[in-house]
């Protein structure tokens, strides 16, 4: 099963969209989006999250928002 992610955050640049579909492979879309979004961060330069969304429909901001939060382990 799939999952279409779409990011919006802040750069230098100004706002910027991107979107993308990928495999759950048993996760939750939220650990799907905070993984893709490490990614983008260590290819941009990337100044704060907007908003994210898994489906077109479900805002999975506040869930990887505090993802970011959350210590490594």
């Amino acid at each position: 099963m799939n999952v279409t992610i779409k990011i919006r955050y802040k750069s230098p640049a100004g706002i910027v969209t991107q979107g993308g579909t990928f495999p759950l492979k048993g996760r939750k879309p939220e650990k799907v989006a905070f993984e893709w979004l490490q990614l983008i961060k260590k290819e941009v330069n990337y100044d704060g999250l907007i908003e994210v969304f898994a489906n077109s429909d479900l805002d999975i901001t506040k869930l990887v928002r505090e993802m970011e939060k959350a210590p490594l382990m």
